[in-house]
């Protein structure tokens, strides 16, 4: 899929987006792009996005990590996880300047 390709490219990099739920104003967020989803952990402590919850749908924005202008934007489905050990590791060493003390983590994939 392009967009997949498109997402990949961008978010090696990009460690924010927007993420608007359906009827929501979008937020900055910092994120994980792995398997082929932008992985958001929320609350305890952690960034908010209102509105977010399991099997909402959402827009995602990227900007490019070079210029910052915007890049793409695409429909996605946030879907509540419980974090592996493996995406816990990951979320841990994306969030580079604190320790997560996140509540609930999201995988919000493109459509």
């Amino acid at each position: 899929m392009e967009t997949t390709r498109l997402l990949d490219a961008a978010l090696r990099k990009a460690a924010a987006v927007w993420v608007a739920p359906h009827g929501r104003r979008a937020t900055l967020v910092w994120a994980l792009w792995r398997d082929g989803a932008v992985w958001v952990a929320v609350g305890g402590g952690e960034q908010e996005v209102p509105g977010l919850a399991d099997g909402i749908g959402c827009t995602v924005t990227v900007r490019s990590p070079s210029t910052h202008s915007h890049l793409t934007e695409v429909s996605a489905i946030a879907h509540l996880v419980e974090p592996d050990p493996d995406l816990r590791a990951a979320l841990a060493a994306a969030r580079l300047n604190a320790e997560p003390r996140y509540t609930q983590v999201f995988r919000v994939e493109p459509t």
